[in-house]
């Protein structure tokens, strides 16, 4: 399966908005990393994730997350990711990333 990166720019709420849908994992992961790195070149801003629709992420999946939230931190701003699926969950408490990340539903 794919990933589908579907994002906005939420004006209000200085924010990127993003929705990842379909697996995250070694095949996809540096096109999302191209493109998250590529909107805060645009805007340096919190960013958003809603996870609900992703399936599956890996361990290469994961070091772009942590990557691109390394990014953030220098410039004061955070990831705040919400609604994973209960298995996408599980591996951000197997890893002790959910107390890394802002993690919500």
């Amino acid at each position: 399966m794919s990933l589908e990166i579907n994002y906005v720019l939420d004006s209000n709420n200085r924010a990127w908005n993003i929705s990842l849908m379909g697996e995250l994992d070694i095949s996809n992961a540096e096109s999302l990393k191209e493109k998250m790195y590529s909107l805060l070149e645009e805007e340096m801003i919190d960013i958003k994730i809603d996870l609900s629709q992703l399936e599956y992420i890996d361990s290469t999946g994961l070091g772009v997350m942590i990557g691109v939230l390394k990014k953030l931190k220098l410039n004061d701003r955070e990831i705040y990711m919400y609604k994973p699926k209960s298995n996408v969950k599980k591996i951000f408490a197997i890893t002790g990333l959910d107390k890394i990340f802002k993690l919500e539903g």
